[in-house]
Formats: C-alpha cells, sequence, structure tokens
C-alpha cells in the first residue's frame, strides 16, 4: 500500500509529525507549491514539488531543485494540492496525509476540506490541523477508540445517513445536513465505536494527540 505526505502552502507543520507519519509508512513527501517553503523552513527534503510554482521562493526552488524531483504543471483549473494529488494518483497510491492544508486563508481551508470529499472515490485523504485530525468516512465502519475522547462527526446532505453505536449521543439513522445539524464534540464511550453511513460521506474530526497516544491511527 503506498502512503504520502502532502504538504500544502498553508500553516506549518512539525518536522515531528513528517516524522511519525513516516513511521507508519508515509515515506513519500509531496510538497504542493509553496509547501515547499515550509518544508526548507522546519528542514525536511521533498521526493517532489509539485505546482504552477507560483507560491514557492526562488531561493527555495533553488535550494531544493538539486535534491528533489520539481515538477511544474500550469494547468490553473486545479489548485496546486489538486494536482499534486491527480500526480499520486496516477502514481498508485492509496493513502495521503495533507499538512499545511489549512492556515490564515479560510478559503484555502475550506477548499482542501471539500478536496477530502471531491478525491474520496480515487484516494483516501487525511487532513491534520494542529491537534486536529480529519477523516471521511462511508458504509461500515469499526473506529479503535479511547473511552471518552471526543469524536466530531460532520455530514454534507441530507441523503447521507448515520447511525452510530459507542457514542455518547447516539445517531439512529439521521442525517448531518451541512448548516443544519452537526454532532460536535461526541463522545466515545467503549473502545470500540462502530459507525453505518448509507448515501454519501461524513467528515470525522478526533484529537491527534489521543490517536498517537493510543495508537489509533
Amino acid at each position: 500500500m503506498k502512503k504520502a505526505i502532502l504538504l500544502a502552502n498553508g500553516e506549518s507543520p512539525t518536522k515531528k509529525n513528517i516524522q511519525y507519519f513516516k513511521t507508519l509508512g508515509y515515506n513519500t513527501l509531496v510538497c504542493a507549491d509553496g509547501g515547499a517553503n515550509s518544508a526548507r523552513k522546519i528542514n525536511v527534503v521533498p521526493d517532489f514539488i509539485i505546482g504552477d510554482l507560483d507560491s514557492i521562493t526562488d531561493s527555495t526552488l533553488n535550494y531544493f531543485k538539486s535534491k528533489a524531483e520539481v515538477i511544474k504543471i500550469s494547468r490553473q483549473n486545479d489548485t496546486d494540492v489538486e494536482k499534486a494529488l491527480k500526480y499520486l494518483i496516477k502514481k498508485k497510491y492509496q493513502h495521503v496525509i495533507l499538512l499545511g492544508g489549512t492556515g490564515d486563508r479560510l478559503d484555502h481551508s475550506f477548499c482542501n476540506i471539500g478536496i477530502v470529499i471531491k478525491f474520496f472515490s480515487k484516494i483516501n485523504i487525511s487532513i491534520l490541523h494542529k491537534n486536529s485530525f480529519l477523516k471521511a468516512y462511508t458504509g461500515n465502519v469499526n473506529m479503535k477508540a479511547k473511552k471518552g475522547e471526543t469524536i466530531s462527526l460532520y455530514g454534507i446532505d441530507s441523503l447521507t445517513k448515520i447511525t452510530s453505536v459507542g457514542l455518547k449521543y447516539k445517531l439512529k439513522n439521521i442525517s448531518l445536513p451541512f448548516g443544519k445539524k452537526e454532532s460536535t464534540s461526541n463522545l466515545a464511550t467503549s473502545e470500540n465505536v462502530n459507525l453505518k453511513i448509507d448515501g454519501g460521506i461524513i467528515l470525522v474530526i478526533r484529537d491527534f494527540q489521543t490517536l498517537v497516544k493510543n495508537d489509533l491511527i
């Protein structure tokens, strides 16, 4: 199973987090254009730099050009993150951790969360933002959990129905349409949380440090 870390041009992650994901088999590091600036800042070397190269600084590009493969894609109907994802899909990667996908630009943050859904059928994308870890699910899901941990769930439309077992605030074949209903700060009541998701995708946000400490990723 091929796994990659995708570093976007948002808030820079820590080197420690990148090293952690590498221990889980995410051995390929891809920078989406200006994400390379963050890579240089935290002293990590990407395998690939992909994008239209309008955000990476000249000094960073020169620094990495002999260390990483630079792939310039000028197509403007895709964001740089999408360009990188399409490359990874073409190379048969199945799992991606998106770092730097959020930050001080709300539009970029919103877009990158949407990309998780947009590419869901082609590649499994998770987003880490500070201490929040976002992942998308559908179908029958069995999640290992820490009893008492906070688990928040968000839907997209009224067609997606979800039933839960192992959450304090039970969900019984209900929808969580965005802007109308959500399950924020729900709590795990056991070490196994089961979700039955029909008709679409549910976004789940959990506490990253809890996941790491209890080996739940």
